[in-house]
């Protein structure tokens, strides 16, 4: 399969009025099933790419914007120099091949940008897109599928009177928390409203916010059905009462609308949840947040300057149809999940530690910052082994105050979580959401909440060479919150 991928200017309808400048992902097949790629109407968003398993794909990446960009296949097993690691970064006007085989299960992947330091600017300006994989194990269980299987991506935006992208996540305060817009957005729309028959359908869910966290939950109150995150299908179908989704997350649920009646409304929502800018616990700015000390606050349709973390607001709206279709029955078992065993670890006793916190404002791993080519001494690690690995959200002295979350994700594999720990003086905010929280599959980024430890597995196989970590709010990652580690052999 051969793929056209370019990064253009283009106009696009947002809101009533202007039309609104943005960046955008635009896709052209050269050879290979005409259905390979797919677009949402009337959206910045880049085109949905559609691959099996096992498939070799060639994408050509044309750079048509004026500054340098590279593309990172985000969650997907691909050899280091198809990752779209920053130092691959190409300017404008030049261009940059992927070649690869798609070695991972079937799922809910996606592309986006990955220069240093500009990779919120480029993400917020509209780069995006999907990338979804299907297997022969997924067909086998006649999940909804076409019209019934739904890409839903979230992300928050603010505009000026002139419909004109606000950005401010370059100024010190939005860079610190992460920047937060005032109006969300669904698809590339406001105020999204979907029309559904009376069936079942398969709800992909992207958070490609720069750095809001969502707890998403139905209107009515329902259980949500879980049946995949990051890294494909869960084993079986999983019902929570939300769903915690930070940066860069996916989950894939089950929506059945055969019981409603024709004409009804359900809402998806984004529930509070103690805001996390305010450093989760609390400290000195407990209530507004550090946000709350220059900024005003609005609801999700805008009118203001930013929405705060944490609050409750409207997502999108499923409109029931008149027609019913045939009852598609939820499978209780959904996939047979590789899972990796503590005691196979390198470093069962001795894990990895991978401290993220905030040192004299400066957001850091392990106390250092992004550096292009290099990697610590902890940060290499041997071909065809299993490590486990701990991430830690942890700032000391003056900066307890502003400890937040970050959701962290690791280029190059998948991992599985094996334990999460609270500090005690964070527990009281963590009842409030610790069922939203999925580990029972593969991930690619995991939510990590202040005063939080966690334990995961990774496995690290067929390739070599140098790969990324890091903080997935984009401005926490522009401002060095990133790492690499090298897989060797023989280490």
């Amino acid at each position: 399969m051969d793929i056209i991928l370019r990064a253009a200017t283009e106009r696009v309808n947002i809101l009533p009025g202007s039309p609104t400048p943005v960046w955008a992902y635009g896709g052209e097949v050269v050879s290979g099933p005409g259905d390979t790629l797919s677009t949402f109407e009337e959206s910045y968003l880049g085109p949905v790419i559609r691959v099996k398993k096992g498939q070799r794909i060639r994408v050509r990446f044309i750079n048509e914007i004026d500054e340098e960009s590279i593309v990172h296949w985000h969650g997907l097993h691909v050899p280091p120099e198809m990752d779209g690691h920053p130092r691959f970064a190409v300017p404008g006007g030049r261009e940059y091949v992927y070649e690869f085989e798609v070695k991972d299960r079937a799922g809910t992947y996606w592309y986006h940008p990955h220069p240093h330091r500009r990779t919120g600017p480029q993400v917020y300006a509209g780069l995006a897109g999907l990338f979804i994989v299907s297997d022969e194990e997924e067909a086998a269980l006649n999940l909804p599928s076409g019209r019934f299987d739904i890409p839903i991506v979230i992300q928050d935006r603010t505009f000026d009177r002139n419909n004109r992208l606000l950005y401010t996540g370059g100024f010190m305060m939005d860079a610190m928390t992460g920047f937060l817009g005032n109006r969300v957005l669904v698809n590339g729309k406001a105020d999204q409203k979907i029309s559904v028959d009376r069936g079942a359908y398969r709800l992909r869910v992207l958070n490609g916010s720069n750095a809001r966290i969502y707890k998403l939950s139905w209107g009515d109150d329902l259980p949500l059905t879980v049946i995949g995150t990051d890294g494909g299908l869960v084993e079986k179908p999983i019902a929570k009462p939300y769903v915690m989704l930070g940066p860069g997350e996916r989950v894939d649920l089950w929506a059945d609308f055969s019981n409603y009646e024709s004409g009804s409304e359900i809402s998806l929502k984004s529930l509070y949840f103690p805001d996390s800018s305010s450093g989760f616990a609390g400290g000195m700015m407990r209530g507004r947040g550090m946000r709350g000390m220059h900024r005003r606050e609005v609801s999700p349709s805008g009118g203001g300057e930013y929405l705060p973390s944490g609050a409750e607001f409207h997502l999108m709206t499923f409109v029931v149809g008149n027609t019913r279709m045939p009852r598609l029955p939820l499978p209780e078992r959904l996939s047979q999940i590789d899972r990796f065993q503590v005691e196979e670890a390198e470093n069962t006793r001795n894990p990895r530690r991978f401290v993220f916190s905030f040192d004299h404002m400066q957001p850091t791993i392990n106390g250092k910052i992004f550096e292009m080519n290099e990697v610590a001494p902890n940060e290499v690690v041997s071909i065809d082994t299993t490590e486990l690995w701990e991430f830690v959200n942890r700032s000391g002295g003056m900066m307890r105050a502003m400890q937040m979350p970050h959701p962290v994700h690791v280029h190059g594999t998948q991992f599985q979580v094996v334990e999460r720990k609270v500090a005690p003086e964070y527990s009281g905010d963590w009842r409030q959401i610790r069922e939203g929280f999925i580990d029972e599959g593969n991930k690619d980024t995991v939510l990590l909440m202040p005063g939080m430890e966690m334990k995961v597995l990774l496995r690290f196989s067929d390739y070599t060479g140098l790969y990324l970590y890091h903080c997935h709010n984009l401005e926490h990652e522009d401002l060095g919150m990133m790492r690499n580690y090298r897989v060797e052999k023989n280490v």
